[in-house]
């Protein structure tokens, strides 16, 4: 009988006779490639706006109400052309490096072994938080649906991540996407309820001339807020972090830009738009999720229509991070693939001991803001802007064959690196100074408290 080897996850046998196992072994492997290669740049941007156009959204107006109505439209604006650039360094790192197949791998082709730990650990910290804040939301929703006098809101968490979990259960991200254009929907109609009910509310009562809203930054602005509202925004332009997974299951990666840059200017003109219209309508009174400001009726409506993208949104953080916790156990076994009893059962295994975390990230850090903003900082300062401004000194830097261009992206880049690790240290600091603060004055409830 002939023993089996493997050599970059491909199975093959010894010259000699091929046995059962072998050809079992390799009807296996073949599936799961098969499984996991069907997305086409279409279904890449739905992934895509799956994972990107959702909490961010709803946080966007409570920022224009501390930037101000010019500032909140420039950092809008330019943060999500910055991100479109940096998505677009990325595909371009995935396609000359096919075998980069998620963002860890991608920083062991920049700093070895170190690289890959770190930024593993990196990722998996921005996906449980992300994750969770989706677990938070939906508490949220939940409660403003029914009424949080109904029941417990440790129970509506509870109820937020079970539903989180269910949604997990596909691991392809080609499946995932069917889920997409539900996703797309409820939050386009969730946003255009909230747009037009506080503009009806707001001409009905003082009048829109009447807004307190104002083009420059508020009063008093401290520091922290100012950080925690810049963080929300870079927040709200995160897809780059899944990048590299997404395109792993693409079977023509060269189409990337297209699903980039479809991306990039849909949430561009739905956040700007968003933020713009709901901070005029109701200025500096504005709520955070953004659905709480179109009064009590219009946002039952609103969050119920807006219960899709909480949860698929959030369940796709989850699949990402269940991908790789599951392949790095399993990766010199067909059990990764998730084709068989034994790949099911421990995909299962994995996912559900996720959601359970995101669950505690959801009762610890009840705070909408200061969450999305703590992500930001620590995690999305790197993925969307230092990391890929270091990819392209590394990787992209020589391909350029005109030498004026290539000085010219060089200061851009250095530019977008300076950016992420202000974020990072300046971000981190306003986050934690804002959460202690909202403890120790109460404005919260204590850790897994019925008080919201």
């Amino acid at each position: 009988m002939s023993t089996i080897k493997k050599d970059g996850g491909k199975i093959f046998p010894d010259n000699g006779p091929v046995d059962l196992t072998y050809d079992r072994e390799q009807q296996i492997y073949e599936s799961g490639v098969e499984k996991f290669n069907q997305l086409g740049w279409k279904r890449l941007t739905i992934v895509l706006i799956v994972e990107a156009v959702a909490l961010g959204t709803l946080s966007i107006p409570s920022t224009f109400a501390k930037l101000g109505m010019v500032a909140g439209v420039i950092c809008c604006v330019g943060i999500g052309l910055i991100a479109v650039y940096t998505s677009y360094i990325i595909g371009q790192v995935k396609v000359k490096f096919p075998q980069i197949s998620n963002y860890p791998e991608a920083g062991r082709m920049m700093f070895g072994r170190w690289g890959y730990e770190i930024v593993f650990a990196m990722l998996c910290l921005e996906l449980l938080l992300s994750a969770g804040s989706h677990c938070l939301t939906g508490k949220i929703a939940f409660e403003n649906i029914v009424g949080g006098h109904i029941m417990c809101s440790v129970i509506w968490a509870f109820i937020s991540a079970i539903i989180l979990l269910l949604l997990a259960i596909p691991p392809s991200f080609s499946d995932m996407a069917i889920l997409g254009y539900i996703d797309f929907v409820s939050i386009i109609i969730a946003v255009g309820i909230t747009i037009i009910g506080t503009g009806v509310e707001s001409s009905q009562s003082t009048g829109l001339a009447a807004v307190n809203w104002s083009a420059w930054p508020k009063d008093n602005l401290t520091f922290s807020e100012a950080f925690i509202a810049l963080s929300n925004i870079i927040f709200a332009y995160s897809f780059a972090l899944c990048q590299f997974s997404f395109m792993d299951e693409m079977h023509t990666p060269t189409d990337f830009p297209k699903s980039v840059w479809a991306l990039g200017l849909a949430e561009i003109g739905i956040y700007t738009i968003t933020g713009a219209l709901v901070y005029a309508f109701v200025g500096q009174d504005v709520a955070s999720p953004a659905l709480l400001s179109a009064g009590n009726l219009l946002s039952r409506i609103a969050f119920g229509i807006a219960l899709p993208v909480i949860f698929i949104s959030g369940s796709i953080n989850t699949v990402v991070l269940g991908r790789l916790v599951h392949g790095r156990m399993f990766k010199d076994s067909n059990i990764r693939f998730i084709n068989t009893k034994l790949g099911w059962g421990t995909w299962l295994a994995v996912v559900t001991v996720l959601t359970i975390l995101e669950f505690v990230v959801a009762e610890v850090i009840p705070f909408f803001d200061d969450l999305l903003s703590l992500i930001s900082s620590l995690f999305i300062s790197g993925f969307t802007f230092y990391f890929p401004a270091i990819m392209w000194f590394m990787f992209i830097r020589g391909d350029s064959t005109s030498k004026g261009w290539k000085w010219v992206l060089g200061v851009v880049n250095v530019f977008i690196l300076i950016i992420g690790l202000i974020v990072l240290g300046a971000g981190t600091y306003s986050s934690i100074v804002d959460i202690i603060n909202s403890y120790a004055e109460g404005t919260v409830g204590g850790v897994f408290s019925c008080k919201s």
